[in-house]
């Protein structure tokens, strides 16, 4: 079987570690073409990897190029939309970092092309789902060992973030993994949400509430309350306790040497995210290539799922101003997603 052909859109930070999973580390790829809105930016990178690669000036004259089989969309997020579009209307699959458009309305209308044509074109790139440990999780719970579950406590903690660090932040750069694993874990679609401000942390910035509680309810009745706490000093930690009827389970730490030294018996905690989930990055983007060479289509998280975030999100930053449950009012799942017959023929 050929390689798959890939285009890459924006060689920033996560666009050039995702170049180099695929170059050094999986099977099956090979990066064809890139673009960015810097074009020294694009060379570097290709350079940095020893490749070819044609450097294109931007991401629709990439698509229709006829050069790559499928793209990655990896450039800032508000830039996704029309490259996700573009790729669809060019009938590629796209892998598409999150968010996979910066609006509700964004979301949606990627979520209606795809719908229009009939097939699945995209996976977003909510790489916790390939993570060990919540994969662990997920087969428990659908085995039913913990009977159904009833609750979730779960945190997110950063050891610090930089100055541009917003508020709203917390929920759309940092919750927002949660608000789509957790979703995938139970199989259960959120219906409110509330957020609460605990006492603020003296090593919180001025202009930034930290830490936030927000609470969870799904459609099913499951509850569940999330931390966030991105000045938290000790370290980068993720934390997930599920509750269920006859049990409970927990997402294992990840793993570190045990140590005895100056009278303290401990480990060593991460402190970076990108180690935290290193592994999950390369199984999600070799899922990505293996099901594309396979059949044509992604089988990651879906466009629908992109939507789910975006909505959710949306309703907790609304709860952060209002200090009120706000609803999350998502409408009818399209049958593309849930298994149902095809709509239309490509």
């Amino acid at each position: 079987m050929e390689l798959l052909k890939l285009g890459v859109i924006g060689t920033g930070a996560i666009g050039r570690d995702h170049m180099r999973r695929i170059t050094n580390n999986l099977s099956g790829g090979i990066i064809t073409a890139v673009t960015d809105v810097n074009a020294e930016a694009a060379r570097g990178a290709i350079e940095a990897l020893g490749i070819k690669a044609t450097i294109y000036p931007d991401d629709v004259t990439l698509i229709q190029s006829g050069e790559v089989d499928a793209v990655l969309v990896t450039s800032w997020g508000p830039a996704h939309q029309k490259s996700v579009l573009a790729a669809i209307e060019a009938g590629l699959p796209v892998f598409c970092e999150k968010p996979l458009a910066t609006t509700a309305e964004g979301c949606k209308s990627i979520v209606e092309a795809e719908v229009e044509r009939g097939k699945r074109f995209v996976q977003v790139g909510f790489m916790r789902r390939y993570d060990k440990g919540y994969k662990q999780l997920k087969e428990a719970i659908d085995g039913g060992f913990i009977g159904e579950p009833l609750m979730i406590h779960c945190a997110h903690r950063n050891a610090s973030v930089a100055d541009t660090y917003t508020t709203d932040m917390a929920i759309t750069d940092t919750l927002i993994h949660e608000i789509d694993v957790l979703q995938w874990l139970i199989g259960d679609e959120y219906s409110s949400v509330q957020v609460s401000f605990p006492k603020k942390s003296r090593n919180a910035l001025s202009h930034l509430g930290d830490p936030q509680i927000v609470m969870l309810e799904t459609a099913g009745g499951v509850v569940i309350t999330a931390e966030i706490f991105v000045n938290c000093k000790f370290g980068y930690d993720i934390q997930c306790e599920v509750v269920g009827e006859e049990g409970l389970l927990r997402l294992p730490d990840v793993s570190a040497p045990a140590f005895r030294k100056g009278g303290v018996a401990g480990s060593a905690l991460l402190m970076d995210w990108k180690d935290r989930f290193i592994d999950a990055y390369d199984v999600e983007i070799q899922d990505f290539i293996d099901n594309v060479r396979r059949s044509g289509v992604p089988q990651g998280p879906t466009a629908w799922d992109g939507y789910v975030a975006q909505v959710t999100a949306d309703a907790c930053v609304r709860s952060q101003q209002s200090g009120e449950r706000e609803a999350v009012e998502l409408g009818v799942k399209p049958e593309l997603y849930s298994g149902g017959v095809v709509q239309k023929q490509v």
